[in-house]
């Protein structure tokens, strides 16, 4: 009996990291590059990575090959698509996996080189155009055959613009997984000085989507109940720095609780969300939420706003606890009760749902499915 031929996924991103750091730093510095590429290899799925850079270098890890080189927007006007067609048509993929909805010149190009193989893209936080780009995008999605979203619900913005035609499938499915791992309390607590009962952690930007200021009233309510809280915050760019400063000394509940670690090295993240007893974030809208994916990997619970992605990644508040948007009161009682929670239990069960909807394996028998529709999808359309 013959064994049945893995299809051959190419991950393509024609996104030009800014910094235009070389391809081994790329692989180490975008943990999620080679998440998802390890994810669907797991699966049983050949994967070959194509990642837009100025620098030409093939590297292969763990039965993935990626391929860097200039196309796209990292190539001169007159080299975009040659080089990448080339390389395409060697490779030959059985799909095109494209990550982010936002490069509707380069999907065109890309449909033009491989006609006859199914495209899909990968939301990741993008927003519909403004109405004079409106053309481009909807002639590059007539041209795909799926989009994947974490939360189904994130694309009636797409939908609702007319850009998503009937022709096109819509899976759900997260952006990435995360390689964290729980570890003993104690330990970590030990290792990074943490403390706290409860010790909340906080992990992202400073800003307004991000929306810390309602975060700060919450853990100050939240304290008037549970006088051993301190949150810990760990940040990269952060716009409402001064405010968030400000509302700390201004409020005797935050003052000597709350904790600005700033940036922190990915690993040091690790041992702070094993430290921690909660997991806290205020966004308004997220792609996925990386960070919410790593908390939940290492089984930490989560207290995070009430929006799609993150319903999706909870099981809709299966583990840890939904609030609303801008709600601090709704937060104040979410961590009051979490708190009041068997917390090694807890934690277990967190992990588990990690396990079982977002670990690596996870993921890729997702991704498998995703391009096994696409292919049988292919296979049934009329010649």
């Amino acid at each position: 009996m013959i064994a049945p031929v893995s299809p051959h996924v190419a991950q393509i991103s024609f996104f030009r990291d800014p910094e235009e750091r070389a391809p081994a730093q790329l692989l180490h510095d975008w943990p999620s590059l080679v998440d998802v590429a390890e994810a669907a290899s797991r699966a049983n799925i050949r994967v070959s990575v194509i990642q837009a850079c100025p620098t030409s270098e093939t590297l292969i890890r763990n039965d993935v090959s990626y391929h860097f080189l200039p196309f796209g927007r990292a190539a001169p006007p007159g080299q975009r698509t040659q080089i990448f067609g080339e390389l395409l048509r060697r490779l030959a993929p059985d799909v095109c996996h494209v990550h982010g909805l936002g490069f509707p010149h380069d999907v065109l190009s890309l449909s033009k080189l491989a006609p006859t193989t199914p495209i899909v893209l990968q939301d990741h936080a993008d927003r519909p155009p403004p109405f004079w780009k409106k053309l481009s995008w909807r002639r590059a999605f007539s041209m795909i055959s799926g989009i994947a979203f974490c939360a189904l619900e994130q694309a009636a913005p797409f939908a609702n613009a007319g850009l998503i035609g009937k022709q096109t499938k819509l899976y759900e499915i997260p952006e990435s997984t995360s390689r964290f791992a729980p570890a003993n309390q104690e330990d970590a607590r030990l290792a990074t000085g943490l403390a706290g009962d409860p010790l909340v952690l906080y992990v992202g930007h400073l800003n307004a989507n991000k929306d810390p200021l309602t975060v700060l009233a919450g853990i100050s309510a939240a304290a008037r109940v549970l006088p051993g809280l301190q949150l810990w915050c760990c940040f990269g760019s952060a716009p409402l720095l001064h405010q968030v400063r400000e509302r700390i000394a201004t409020d005797p509940n935050l003052r000597g609780r709350v904790h600005l670690l700033g940036r922190v090295p990915h690993e040091t993240v690790e041992q702070l969300m094993r430290a921690a007893d909660l997991f806290v974030l205020g966004s308004h809208r997220e792609g996925s939420g990386y960070s919410l994916i790593e908390a939940l990997a290492c089984g930490l619970p989560p207290v995070v706003t009430d929006i799609p992605s993150f319903r999706t990644l909870t099981g809709s508040g299966a583990v840890g606890a939904l609030w609303p948007c801008g709600d601090a009161d709704k937060l104040c009682e979410a961590i009051v009760a979490l708190a009041n929670r068997h917390r090694p239990q807890t934690r277990a069960l967190v992990r588990t749902h990690f396990d079982n909807e977002l670990s690596l394996d996870a993921v890729g028998r997702k991704l498998s499915s995703v391009y096994e529709d696409l292919l049988q999808r292919k296979a049934a359309a009329p010649k």
